[in-house]
């Protein structure tokens, strides 16, 4: 194998396909990228038995077309360390890869492309295509409230609904859920829900732009696969049931309150620095027209603010972890927030006031 390629078009697809590989890895190939270059293309593959990524750069001047693996990580630290408009070389000989590029050259040890595993096609249960900005924004609003090595493997993971209008996101881990659903003509007579690991829903939200091209996700029965631009990405799912949503989702509520967004998220950040570093924990007393929010630590200090809030109804004190309430403000894109409560003892339901595709759910605690 033998090519030529520029610096700039080789590093941002290598810096992206090392992403998906880890850094410790039980098979040494896995710590790999494999490179294959023919027909003034080299396409580049990561992948970590989970999620599988594919770049490829054209036009690239090829001499000798070929296939190897080099680590992933040395070769992205290497063109990101080089400078200059040199063009980059990349050259083949025996079991090692030469990189000149001026007057540098670095020699990469390498193992032989046939080690490198494939993911395995999967027969297309359905497609979907959407805008990229869409589904970017349903990742942003919900992936946040994934678990992370939750022993309910299925939590560790984005639930994807799909219905005949609707398109739906949901995340969870036990103690708060958030949910974004999208208007979309599916074709799709039943309900479909998949599972996508944490690890492919952070490495698919990385490719996508805040753009109105299109997208197709193809959906199989153990994998999801996504083309976006010159990149293709697949990833395994999840095999579990997901719980009942719906079943979370307080009904009912007949405390609500109307808040700026920004204001409240200032005002819980405050008090959050002298909370329990351990369970995060902040008291909320809602009177009418304000909100006022209190934090204590074992230190016996303690913090104490208050906002001014559209609230008309009976007091109420509740607990919650600050962390959850500040993730979801960062979460919502709208000027005010709308929060609906019931008791001390029942979990807040939290929207923007002027947008309905997102809500969420954080469960109180006892304080």
């Amino acid at each position: 194998m033998k090519l030529t390629i520029s610096r700039e078009s080789l590093l941002t697809p290598l810096q992206s396909i090392a992403g998906v590989v880890e850094r410790k890895q039980t098979m040494p190939v896995l710590s790999n990228v494999l490179l294959v270059a023919e027909d003034n293309t080299l396409t580049l593959t990561g992948t970590n038995m989970e999620v599988e990524l594919v770049g490829r750069i054209t036009p690239v001047h090829v001499d000798q077309p070929g296939r190897i693996t080099v680590p992933a990580r040395k070769l992205s630290d290497i063109c990101r360390a080089l400078g200059g408009e040199a063009p980059i070389e990349l050259n083949l000989e025996g079991d090692r890869l030469h990189l000149r590029c001026g007057a540098s050259h670095f020699t990469l040890s390498t193992l032989p492309a046939e080690h490198f595993p494939n993911v395995e096609d999967d027969a297309e249960s359905f497609r979907l295509e959407l805008p990229q900005a869409d589904l970017r924004n349903m990742l942003d609003a919900t992936a946040f409230a994934m678990a992370q090595q939750d022993v309910r493997y299925y939590l560790n993971g984005l639930l994807f609904e799909v219905d005949t209008e609707h398109l739906r996101a949901v995340a969870t881990d036990g103690h708060r859920l958030a949910m974004s659903h999208l208007g979309l003509a599916t074709g799709i007579s039943d309900s479909r829900q998949v599972i996508v690991p944490r690890k492919g829903v952070l490495e698919l939200a990385r490719l996508l732009d805040d753009v109105q091209t299109p997208l197709t996700l193809v959906f199989g029965d153990n994998h999801l696969r996504a083309t976006v631009g010159a990149y293709t990405f697949t990833s395994k799912l999840i095999e579990g049931k997901f719980p009942d949503y719906n079943r979370v989702i307080p009904r009912g509520g007949d405390k609500t309150m109307l808040a700026d967004r920004s204001t409240l998220k200032n005002t819980l950040q405050r008090a959050g620095i002298l909370s329990h570093e351990n369970i995060r924990g902040v008291r909320l007393n809602l009177v009418p027209g304000e909100l006022q929010i209190f934090a204590n630590n074992p230190d016996q200090e303690q913090a104490e603010d208050a906002l001014p809030v559209d609230y008309q109804g009976e007091s109420l004190q509740i607990g919650f972890n600050v962390g959850y309430l500040v993730d979801v403000l960062n979460a919502l894109d709208d000027d005010q927030v709308k929060i609906t409560l019931s008791n001390p003892n029942s979990s807040a339901l939290i929207e923007a006031q002027n947008d309905a595709s997102c809500l969420y759910v954080v469960m109180p605690m006892r304080l």
